[in-house]
Parts: C-alpha cells; sequence; structure tokens
C-alpha cells in the first residue's frame, strides 16, 4: 500500500513538472523569448520542399501575378517614355519652324537696314551736293543764277533756297532766296512759294 502511494507521488509530480514545462514553454513565447510555432514549423516542415522555394519546379502563381504586374508598369513606363519622346519631337519640329520664322525676319531686317543705309548714304550725299549748289549759287551773280535755278526740279530749288537761308541764318547775313524768287517767272515763283510752305 505504501509502495503505491509513493509510485502515485511520482506519477503526480512528473506530470506536475510536465505542466510546469508546458505552462512554461508558452510563457516564454507569450513574452516572445521563443517562437513556438516556428520551431514545430522547423520540425513538421523539415523534408516537405515548399511549393514557393522550389527551385526546379516552375514559378508559383503568387510569383506570376508579381511577375505580371511589373511586367504591366515597365510597359506602360516604356508608353510613357515614347509619348514623352513623341511630344519632344513635336516641340523640335515647332522650334525648328520659328528659327526658320526668326531667319527669314533677319534676313528682312537685314535687307531693310540695308537699304536705309543706302538711302541715307544717298540722303548724305544729296545733302552736300544741295550745300555746294547753294554755296555756288550764292557766290554767283543772281541774274546768272536764276537762269541755272530755273533748269532745276521744284523739290531741288527749294531745297537749294533753304541751304542759302540756314547758311545766311548762320552766318548773320541776309539771306537772297527772295530776290532770287522775285527773279523767277510770276508762274514759277508762285508755284515754289506756295510749295516752301507746305513741304
Amino acid at each position: 500500500m505504501k509502495m503505491t502511494t509513493e509510485k502515485a507521488k511520482i506519477i503526480y509530480l512528473l506530470i506536475l513538472i510536465v505542466f510546469i514545462i508546458i505552462v512554461g514553454i508558452f510563457w516564454l513565447d507569450y513574452i516572445g523569448l521563443i517562437n513556438i510555432h516556428k520551431v514545430i514549423r522547423s520540425y513538421t516542415d523539415r523534408d516537405a520542399v515548399s511549393v514557393l522555394n522550389a527551385s526546379d519546379d516552375e514559378p508559383s502563381l503568387i510569383e506570376r501575378e508579381e511577375f505580371e504586374k511589373q511586367k504591366e508598369k515597365f510597359n506602360g513606363r516604356v508608353e510613357e517614355l515614347d509619348k514623352r519622346e513623341a511630344s519632344i519631337e513635336q516641340t523640335e519640329k515647332e522650334l525648328d519652324k520659328e528659327k526658320e520664322k526668326l531667319q527669314e525676319i533677319r534676313k528682312g531686317l537685314n535687307l531693310e537696314k540695308e537699304r536705309i543705309e543706302k538711302e541715307k548714304s544717298m540722303y548724305s550725299g544729296y545733302k552736300r551736293n544741295v550745300a555746294d549748289l547753294a554755296q555756288k549759287i550764292y557766290s554767283m551773280r543772281p541774274e546768272e543764277a536764276i537762269q541755272i535755278i530755273l533748269n532745276w526740279e521744284d523739290t531741288l530749288i527749294i531745297d537749294v533756297l533753304r541751304q542759302i537761308d540756314a547758311d545766311a541764318a548762320d552766318a548773320g547775313k541776309m539771306s537772297i532766296s527772295s530776290y532770287l524768287i522775285s527773279l523767277m517767272p510770276r508762274d514759277r515763283a508762285s508755284r515754289i512759294t506756295y510749295l516752301m510752305t507746305q513741304l
């Protein structure tokens, strides 16, 4: 009877120890010191080859889906780059057209500048000629000068007479332009006088 009691105590003690060990393991798992699931999985799945990690097998469904997603992303990126490239080419064409227009405008401006320079040069030469003629007419006898003046165009007569007025004003002398007009035939003198007030 005493032996049975001793055996029962040992059994109860072993059960208590196992219980404490199990509770202790769960407690350690709960507080994060060990991971029971990971330990159990390492023993149960040791011989089974994972379908996801099988190197010799075909890609899994998840890997295929990931690959398709990446492929779609890549295709979308390529399409976007193609659109950008087309847009850049279009912009370059428009810029080339604008450049051609600017070159045409520049050519036109250069031609206009050349024309103005030519006219300026001609006008400068014309002014020198008018100044020379005014000096010569002023130094001649009025009767002789009027015979020469009457052969000129009205605009040249007006310019020379005005130059004579300007030269006389600079020199502080009386101008002979009025006297020269009085020597002209009446109709020509009237026209010259009228034009001098208008031009």
